[in-house]
């Protein structure tokens, strides 16, 4: 498809994405940035040619930052061999489901577990903060898997918070700190937003052109954000994930309860 975008139009999209990879790559969260962005400014692309270019862009600025992260933080590869599949997977048939179910309905659930995990982090706060990493058998492992599958189905489904919840899962489960759990979430996340992806691929909404150029903002925006995360640590984390938690509840909240 093809729709004529001013010069300032493009500025604004490609500064977006370069926000959102920025975003996306501290904890998650980009495409509240980006996917209102478009829609604002560009009303006459399809809503399915949006939400498809910004996975695009997602997909490609998350995998930017997993290859960063992991460079300097090496994740558990076991654990990545069978979450990375199933994720992808997962987060595939959760797309699926979208097609036929109204994804709004997954909105009070999410603010529910966003202030959850916002007041369980705020009380806790050596939550996350150090190493003490578990086994990975018996019920830890098929407690990650599961998790793993639940979050890519909610990521393929709606997606608010996905690399949020696999930092919390990672963490909780596996005993690992606020940094290596987000190395591990950028990695299953690429997995996710392939997966959803693939979808949008499937039914032709991919506006190539277009989308390409937001993944090389994207891009640019997550690889400073992965070095600020370096550069910050598991406190950089932490404060992000609950500011995060607080502009998802917000913002999901107006959209629920104060939206017409």
């Amino acid at each position: 498809m093809t729709v004529e975008l001013g010069i300032g139009t493009w500025a604004l999209f490609l500064g977006g994405a370069a926000l959102a990879g920025w975003v996306d790559a501290l904890v998650g969260g980009g495409g509240l940035i980006l996917i209102p962005l478009l829609l604002s400014g560009a009303p006459q692309i399809p809503y399915a040619t949006v939400l498809a270019s910004n996975k695009l862009a997602s997909v490609s600025g998350t995998a930017s930052a997993a290859i960063t992260l992991t460079r300097r933080v090496r994740p558990p590869v076991r654990v990545l061999i069978y979450a990375v599949p199933l994720a992808l997977l997962c987060a595939i048939g959760g797309a699926l489901l979208a097609t036929s179910l109204d994804s709004a309905v997954m909105r009070p659930v999410t603010i529910v577990l966003l202030v959850s995990v916002g007041i369980f982090v705020a009380l806790n706060p050596s939550f996350g903060s150090t190493v003490q990493p578990k086994a990975w058998k018996g019920w830890r492992a098929a407690a990650v898997l599961a998790a793993v599958g639940l979050i890519a189905a909610y990521d393929g489904f709606f997606g608010p918070g996905t690399g949020m919840f696999l930092i919390m899962a990672f963490t909780a489960i596996l005993g690992r700190n606020f940094l290596e759990s987000a190395a591990m979430s950028k990695v299953v996340n690429t997995a996710t937003n392939l997966g959803a992806l693939c979808v949008f691929l499937v039914g032709g909404h991919v506006w190539w052109g277009f989308g390409l150029a937001l993944a090389a903002a994207n891009i640019c925006g997550a690889q400073i954000g992965a070095r600020t995360v370096l550069g910050g640590g598991t406190q950089l984390v932490r404060y992000a994930l609950l500011a995060l938690v607080v502009v998802m509840s917000a913002y999901l909240g107006y959209q629920q309860f104060l939206s017409s």
